[in-house]
Formats: C-alpha cells, structure tokens, sequence
C-alpha cells in the first residue's frame, strides 16, 4: 500500500516512470479481468487503454483513497459494463449489424494465450449471467469487497453477495469437478 502511495505521488509530479511502473504492473491483471467479462481480448484492450487514458488525465490531481490496483479494476470493469450495454443496444437496435464475439473454447488464440484450464474456465464464466459473472471476478480477482460491488452494481450489499454466491455454485456445476490449480 505504501509502494502505491509512493507510485501515485510520483505520477502525480509528472514522473513518466511511475505511469509506466504502474501500467507494466497491473495490465496483464486488468486485460485478464477485462477479457472474463467481455469474452473478447481484443475489446477488453481497448477497455484497459480507455481506463489508462482516463488514469493519465487525472495526473496531478488522483488522489489514492484505498487500493490502487482496485481502482484501476473498478474503471476497467465500468468500462466493461458500458462495452456490454452499447453491445446489448446496437443487438436490440439491428440484430444483423451486431457480431457476436466466439465463446473463449471457440477461439484457438484465446486457447493458445490462457491455456486449456483457463479456456474451460472462461467458457463457463461465460455461461454465467452477468450481473453474476461481474461480481465473482471482482471479488476473486480484484479482491473488491462485496460494498464496492454493491455499490457499482446498484444494489445492496445481500444481491452482491447473493450474486456471488451463485455465481461461484453455477461455476462449479458447469466445470463438472474439473480440478483447476
């Protein structure tokens, strides 16, 4: 925590180190955490370089108020959640102007990125609603406690749970005891 402190306030003068200490530190966790909640590597990308653009304009003025790396999981699953709702609108709008993007054990490269254990994972993650896909990688993953869900869910803090719960349940029916390490 105090290594971030340190991090934030050197970006905050201006140090081009430490904007790249931070990246190099923390985007192959927020692409991974982009790439479960879209199924597309690609726009979870653009999602992590919109989060670090957005990061960038803040210099000078970010002020760290708990941990960095879940800030940054925070902006990254925002702007995930509004990839998938400008996704949902232009399906509703024009079904036929939409593709949808191949499930993670249709694409060879996602294979080939995240391994086979990753891939059956990230088919099942797939399969899981939403609302309940979001809560459990921010919870296992960015380590955000269920309040911060709740809070970027909309709802209280019981559904965030609930949504977990569930989630984590449909999870293991889905990989049907397979063992992941």
């Amino acid at each position: 925590m105090l290594e971030e402190r340190l991090l934030v306030w050197r970006f905050n003068r201006g140090q081009s180190d430490a904007l790249r200490e931070i990246y190099e530190r923390y985007k192959d966790d927020l692409v991974t955490l982009a790439s479960a909640m879209l199924i597309d590597r690609s726009a979870a990308e653009d999602v992590v370089h919109d989060a670090f653009v957005g990061f960038i304009r803040s210099t000078g003025a970010f002020r760290l108020t708990g941990s960095l790396r879940g800030f940054l999981a925070t902006c990254v699953a925002n702007g995930a959640r509004n990839r998938n709702k400008a996704k949902h609108r232009r399906v509703a709008d024009d079904p036929d102007s939409c593709e949808i993007p191949a499930a993670a054990d249709e694409r060879p490269d996602m294979a080939a990125i995240f391994g086979e254990e990753l891939q059956h994972l990230g088919g099942a993650l797939a399969k899981l609603p939403y609302e309940q896909r979001e809560a459990v990688l921010l919870h296992l993953y960015s380590g955000m406690r269920f309040r911060s869900i709740a809070q970027i869910q909309g709802v209280s803090i019981n559904t965030a749970q609930g949504r977990y719960r569930y989630g984590i349940d449909r999870l293991r029916a889905l990989l049907d005891g397979r063992v992941m390490q």
